[in-house]
């Protein structure tokens, strides 16, 4: 605090102080220059905080016109545009809307239940296992209603 004065210095002044104004009113002189450094303080206080704040709001704005620069230039959205339109029209698909046929060994997917194949009934398959059976040779129906002996 007192970094250009040394303790010698001090004494000095103290000194003088009690000389030229006197033990009586030294204490009231004391009180006043406590109250103009108090003041003083509170002062450069006040000019650091105003200082500060205005350094804040600063680099708040610097802040708002980056994010605002980076919603009208954002290459996040334009990515994932691009992947949601390759997700919704495959390269293979009709523009129109329609599905193409499906390839050998898939399925046609449908939206509605008229146009999906209905599983067959328990009798039907019955009456194809029983058929199937007839014509096996006998042979290997005799084969079959065996045992093996293991």
């Amino acid at each position: 605090m007192f970094d250009f004065f040394s303790w010698s210095h001090i004494l000095v002044l103290l000194t003088a102080a009690l000389v030229i104004v006197g033990p009586k009113d030294l204490p009231r002189l004391m009180h006043m220059a406590g109250k103009w450094a108090g003041k003083a303080r509170g002062m450069a206080n006040e000019f650091r905080r105003s200082f500060d704040e205005m350094a804040r709001t600063t680099e708040l704005e610097e802040l708002r016109k980056e994010i605002e620069a980076l919603k009208r230039n954002n290459p996040v959205a334009d990515l994932e545009a691009e992947v949601a339109r390759s997700v919704e029209l495959p390269p293979d698909t009709p523009p129109d809307g329609e599905s193409p046929a499906p390839r050998s060994g898939e399925f046609a997917i449908t939206d509605s239940e008229a146009e999906a194949p209905r599983p067959e009934a328990p009798e039907a398959a019955q009456s194809e296992a029983t058929q199937s059976e007839a014509t096996q040779p006998e042979a290997t129906k005799s084969e079959a209603a065996e045992p093996s002996p293991l």
